[in-house]
């Protein structure tokens, strides 16, 4: 019994060794760069390496990060998109998974077979017919270019089908009883339920989009219209690559509000995913 005792109590720190390890290697460019928003650019640039900065000058570098460039506006710009596509996305997502898991059509499952399909499709791939009917109807560099492309998300589809599978069917035909339509049922009865499939479904996109790069690149060219990736390449080219503390400082408020949105909904994100995951 001792035995068997110390042999957990060594997998167990072995375990956790190697986790905190792990959250070393990924945690440490995220301090590395909080700690050089506070340096100078002769401790930034110096030969000796010290973690913590030896004259703090924060004040100094989150000013010039406000007043360089329009920060205030790129971070606007990412709120709205994200907001913009995730609310789409909430607008079809919901309906498709519900008729894909709980409606019995024909062709049900060659639809969720094409979902699946979907998943394994990067974006990049399909960039160049995106980008052409965008220009086609004249939507290049605008709001619409960041927002259209991504109003239907496969994985969104996915993940609310695994979930609405989890949902009784008794409680759908109790409202069938009650005389609710189908479109009613999804708003009125499963909407409600989804909160913690939604909630995670939520922070997946609003990750995804909130640092995407490629594609505002691609078809943004007013920089007015940058959202917070690409706002950071204008205000690097300003800076000519030289004043690297503000460039850190507003790289730590873009990334700021990913960590508070995470830390806010980190409960129902991880009762989502667990429960998208119970049944196949």
């Amino acid at each position: 019994m001792t035995k068997r005792t110390h042999a957990g109590w060594a997998w167990f720190a072995a375990r956790h060794a190697v986790l905190m390890m792990g959250a070393v290697m990924m945690l440490a460019p995220f301090v590395w760069m909080l700690l050089t928003s506070f340096k100078p650019p002769t401790e930034i640039f110096s030969r000796e390496l010290h973690w913590l900065p030896q004259e703090w000058h924060a004040w100094e570098n989150y000013r010039d990060a406000f007043t360089k460039v329009p920060l205030l506006r790129y971070l606007a710009n990412g709120i709205a998109v994200c907001a913009a596509i995730f609310l789409l996305q909430v607008a079809i997502n919901l309906p498709a998974a519900y008729a894909i898991a709980k409606l019995r059509f024909p062709g049900r499952e060659g639809l969720f077979r094409l979902v699946l399909l979907g998943l394994l499709i990067p974006h990049q791939v399909i960039a160049i017919p995106l980008y052409i009917m965008l220009h086609k109807a004249g939507l290049l560099d605008s709001y619409a270019a960041l927002v259209v492309p991504f109003a239907v998300s496969v994985f969104g589809i996915f993940l609310m089908r695994q979930f609405f599978l989890t949902v009784p069917d008794d409680l759908i035909h109790a409202a069938r009883l009650d005389g609710c339509g189908e479109f009613e049922i999804v708003w009125r009865i499963m909407l409600p339920t989804a909160i913690p499939a939604l909630t995670a479904s939520g922070i997946f996109s609003f990750v995804w989009h909130w640092n995407d790069y490629f594609w505002p690149l691609l078809v943004i060219a007013s920089p007015e219209l940058a959202t917070p990736p690409l706002g950071t390449v204008f205000f690097r080219n300003e800076e000519a690559g030289i004043h690297y503390g503000p460039l850190m400082a507003g790289t730590v408020v873009i990334t700021a509000p990913l960590l508070a949105a995470f830390l806010a909904a980190q409960n129902r994100f991880i009762e989502g995913v667990t429960l998208s995951g119970v049944k196949g």
